[in-house]
């Protein structure tokens, strides 16, 4: 009879797929909020590369199922970081090379660490004349997909598979969670809001989503100006923002977001990039102004690994003036997206799509004439 030994057992979870999802959920309050109140923050940092691991994993898997993606061909796409680990993920997983295509504002320990995880970095030089560096990196996407047969783009900005990625995440949240009144999320290229609240919604109706980008972005209506912040904001116009979803949206600039990273990693231990501070500084106002009753839920996508040399780096904030304190306790409010250009923390209520809304004032236009 043969006897089990230790090589006969294989863990549930083991594998690289195993590594990915059922990140804990943390309790935070002071100094965001009074001791009595508080907000949950999701911890996807606790993913091997973040939040973008699971629309990496999907977005290869369903398009591989389709026969969109053959076995072997190469990967190109754009991203500010957190998606390239994501699909170098993905890469490892299914056997693809992969090319990630950035700009210089990626950090350096970014790049050599998605060159380990075997991806090859193609940078960009110059920002696009109006689409600035993200669509810079977008036009080099699409000369690669010519240059390399049967290669492919997830095209993230755009992908629906990018928003249903999330619903994993989202049936987490309900089982940890069992009811959420608000739910908090950055904005980049829409995915995580769209797919999580599109969940939540129907198994918590009554629940608002929270918006939160960085100024100098337009997704929700804003002129393009260069942007320190990365993982949030735009300079194009993502159709995966899911605006009729949003009950409003909060700017927040980098010195109040590195306020919030470094309060939450001397508090709380667990903190990450500026997402994570931008929505911890949004998710606290929320928790301190509503009812106490109120289950305030914040997404934090990464942990702070990768900004070490920006956002923690005393010598760069200082030289970019970033450290003059904690913000203001409440948000600038403002009635219309563009009624002014916001330049700190700004709340709006009015929640547009800017390309609808531009594409109905031209209409109103030409039937005028």
């Amino acid at each position: 009879m043969h006897s089990l030994t230790t090589s006969d057992f294989t863990p549930v979870g083991s594998s690289l797929l195993g590594l990915v999802g059922n990140t804990p959920v943390l309790h935070v309050s002071q100094p965001f909020t009074p001791s009595d109140r508080g907000f949950w923050a999701k911890l996807e940092g606790f993913n091997p590369g973040g939040i973008k691991d699971r629309p990496g994993l999907h977005m290869v898997e369903r398009a591989r199922t389709r026969g969109e993606l053959r076995p072997g061909r190469p990967i190109v796409e754009s991203t500010s970081g957190t998606l390239g680990l994501g699909l170098a993920l993905a890469a490892m997983v299914y056997g693809h090379p992969v090319t990630l295509v950035t700009d210089p504002g990626l950090e350096p320990s970014m790049t050599r660490l998605l060159v380990a995880h075997g991806a090859t970095v193609d940078v960009v030089s110059q920002p696009h004349p109006t689409g600035g560096w993200q669509q810079a990196r977008r036009d080099r996407v699409a000369e690669l997909l010519t240059e390399h047969r049967g290669a492919w783009s997830p095209d993230q900005y755009n992908n629906p598979d990018n928003v249903a990625a999330y619903t994993p995440l989202a049936l987490e949240l309900a089982s940890q969670m069992g009811h959420i009144d608000v739910l908090v999320c950055s904005v980049g290229t829409g995915g995580h809001s769209a797919g999580i609240s599109r969940v939540l919604r129907q198994l918590c109706p009554g629940m608002r989503l929270v918006g939160v980008d960085t100024i100098g972005s337009t997704i929700f209506g804003q002129p393009d100006r260069p942007r320190l912040m990365r993982g949030l904001g735009s300079s194009i116009y993502p159709r995966n923002v899911a605006y009729e979803n949003f009950s409003e949206v909060h700017w927040v600039a980098p010195a109040e977001s590195v306020w919030a990273c470094r309060q939450l990693a001397a508090s709380h231990y667990a903190t990450g990039g500026w997402s994570v501070g931008a929505v911890a500084l949004v998710a606290g106002w929320l928790a301190r102004t509503t009812p106490p009753s109120t289950r305030v839920v914040a997404i934090f996508p990464d942990g702070p690994q990768r900004y070490l040399e920006t956002v923690y780096d005393d010598q760069f904030c200082a030289e970019h003036g970033l450290l003059h304190g904690p913000p203001a306790p409440e948000p600038e409010v403002v009635g219309h997206p563009d009624e002014k250009e916001v330049t700190r923390w700004t709340r709006c209520t009015s929640v547009l799509d800017p390309l609808a809304a531009t594409a109905a004032t031209v209409g109103v236009e030409g039937d005028a004439k």
